[in-house]
């Protein structure tokens, strides 16, 4: 069960460090002391460590870089925890970047739940081989879509693969997708947690220069917990945070207008988790319907020069929704930080 097509180089690919529970004190593979401090005995990689071994980059790093060197700025969108909207915030950040007429690709590495087919419009579709490498499916001209469920034979069909098996088709997607000649916006889409997926990312994209991540939250503290703890793997791996993002941070009615807090903010939210971390807070966005309507639909959210002229959505900004606002000011946020 799970098999995808085309995936001839994820099942190669092992695990070089055994998964085991890290030391508190683990000095890690990058340090001298690998394998030889007090805190690694007892650790089943102890000897690996002291070899050498697990301090070799993988080959395909530098084969990425070379791949990715046409891209001009690379954004993981993270979350602590599942279910905070992190998928359709990334996909709608595409929307809302594609509609400043630049070049932006997609890319989706949350292997066993791969919502981006569907939140993009293009479900059914099927990634194509060329000369150059995979083709990503379009759903805008100027925007390019990658994912495991392009590579399955039903939308239904569960992904059931241990740690090293994602890993290599994550190594694939990055070495073997032809972005074209040049891309603008490298969104990609990462599972929830700090797993193998996003330890993967990170070391792949070694090489490449990653600008950052965006950490996408709900107000209520059981969400921010998990959020603390994404911030602090970005500060292990030297991955920049660009800015945390509060997602369903209230709900307006469209016909009293009255605003109700479906998760209250018991702990400030997370603009006051983002002031006591030191990091950025992008901003909020409400529960919309009809944002909700759109990541169903595969549809922008946002107007943008992908579907108006120029005229016509000078008068589409001028009457944007309150939810429209507030994605409209975190796309705008972004692209400040990343010209």
């Amino acid at each position: 069960p799970g098999q995808a097509a085309g995936n001839s180089a994820a099942g190669q690919d092992e695990q070089l460090v055994m998964d085991v529970e890290v030391p508190a004190a683990c000095p890690g593979v990058q340090s001298e002391q690998a394998g030889k401090a007090s805190a690694c005995a007892g650790c089943p990689n102890q000897s690996l460590c002291a070899s050498g071994e697990a301090l070799k980059q993988d080959e395909a790093v530098e084969v990425i870089g070379k791949r990715l060197e046409s891209v001009r700025h690379k954004i993981l969108v993270l979350s602590g925890k599942g279910g905070v909207g992190k998928s359709s915030f990334a996909a709608q950040l595409a929307f809302g970047l594609a509609g400043k007429d630049v070049q932006v690709g997609l890319l989706d590495i949350d292997i066993c739940g791969p919502s981006q087919p569907k939140m993009m419009g293009v479900e059914g579709e099927q990634v194509h081989q060329s000369g150059l490498g995979w083709a990503p499916v379009y759903p805008l001209d100027n925007l390019g879509v990658i994912s495991i469920g392009f590579l399955l034979q039903h939308p239904d069909e569960a992904i059931i693969w241990r740690g090293p098996k994602k890993n290599g088709m994550i190594k694939q997607f990055l070495k073997d997708v032809s972005w074209g000649d040049e891309l603008d916006y490298l969104i990609v889409d990462c599972p929830p947690g700090t797993s193998d997926e996003h330890l993967s990312v990170s070391q792949y994209l070694a090489s490449s220069k990653v600008d950052g991540a965006v950490i996408v939250t709900t107000p209520q503290e059981l969400s921010l917990l998990d959020v603390r703890k994404e911030i602090n793997f970005c500060r292990k791996v030297n991955l920049p945070v660009l800015g945390v993002v509060e997602n369903m941070s209230g709900f307006v009615c469209r016909k009293c207008g009255v605003e109700s807090l479906i998760f209250p903010p018991t702990t400030g939210g997370a603009q006051a988790m983002a002031n006591e971390m030191n990091v950025s807070f992008l901003g909020s966005l409400p529960l919309d319907p009809e944002l909700m309507r759109c990541c169903e639909e595969g549809k922008p959210y946002l107007p943008g020069l992908h579907t108006h002229t120029p005229e016509e959505l000078e008068e589409e900004m001028a009457k944007l929704s309150k939810g429209q606002q507030a994605l409209q000011a975190i796309v705008d946020a972004i692209r400040q930080q990343l010209p």
